[in-house]
């Protein structure tokens, strides 16, 4: 495994996230920065991981370079990079709704620029994300180096940006459907007199036992589904009800919604 020269510009959950899942990485040095230095404190001690006093001295120091900052303002920090920007430098954003084409505008197309979109789930490394890989300048040297590195936090696709809106709306956004759900089966459970603490570990459990059947055994959703629903039972008598008050087309329209948000935001 060849030395990596890492940078992370921005150390909030998701840059952090990602420092802590590279730092298992032999032979690799990360250089972080972040203008709250409390949060360079905290990733103080891991493998691998150096304070650095700017974002120049990121990006003097690291050939992939992680752009973990709020979209707000990632036209500043890159108009600070700009200095020092080299030709062999890679810069992946994990910015919402920044697109290529304003990647390579602000970074004044000086070096290759990749988009990822992670979730949430990334900080306890069960994460999905997407990546962009439509640069040119990327050398697939370089393609395979950041999927080994995003592998790090869960599970990667490769896509074509013009997915990216819906990738959000589905996964991107997708953790807080979940938890939606969740917790208004722990308020059916805590309203049917279980204590919510108790509730919610029988929640967390049920969706963990789900998930794990879903991905061993290779069975549909559908064919799942219907092992657990026997013919004028109490399952049948819940998903009629689901059905009759239109929750599957609901969760579709919700997503579609989120889809035309993430468009719009991207129009600016």
């Amino acid at each position: 495994m060849s030395a990596l020269r890492i940078g992370c510009i921005g150390l909030g959950n998701m840059g952090a996230a990602l420092i802590k899942a590279v730092s298992t990485r032999p032979d690799t040095s990360i250089h972080g920065f972040d203008p709250d230095k409390s949060k360079a404190r905290d990733l103080a001690g891991l493998p691998g991981f150096v304070a650095a006093e700017s974002i120049e001295e990121v990006l003097r120091n690291a050939d992939f370079v992680f752009l973990a900052v709020k979209p707000q303002i990632m036209s500043k920090v890159l108009t600070e990079a700009l200095p020092a920007l080299r030709p062999e430098t890679c810069l992946i954003s994990i910015a919402a709704g920044i697109g290529m084409e304003q990647l390579r505008a602000w970074s004044e197309d000086r070096c290759a620029v990749v988009r990822v979109m992670p979730n949430t789930p990334a900080m306890v490394r069960s994460g999905v994300s997407a990546v962009c890989f439509e640069d040119p300048k990327l050398i697939e040297a370089g393609q395979t180096t950041i999927m080994e590195l995003l592998g790090l936090l869960g599970q990667v696709h490769v896509l074509p940006e013009r997915y990216f809106h819906a990738f959000t709306a589905l996964v991107g956004s997708g953790p807080a459907y979940v938890f939606h759900f969740m917790d208004a089966l722990v308020q059916a459970g805590v309203s049917a007199g279980l204590g919510r603490p108790q509730a919610e570990q029988m929640v967390a459990g049920l969706l963990e036992g789900s998930v794990k059947l879903v991905q061993e055994t290779g069975l549909s959703l559908s064919t799942l589904q219907h092992m657990v629903t026997s013919p004028a039972g109490t399952t049948i008598a819940a998903l009629n009800h689901l059905d009759r008050t239109a929750v599957r087309g609901s969760i579709i329209d919700a997503v579609h919604e989120a889809e035309q948000r993430s468009r719009e935001l991207g129009e600016g």
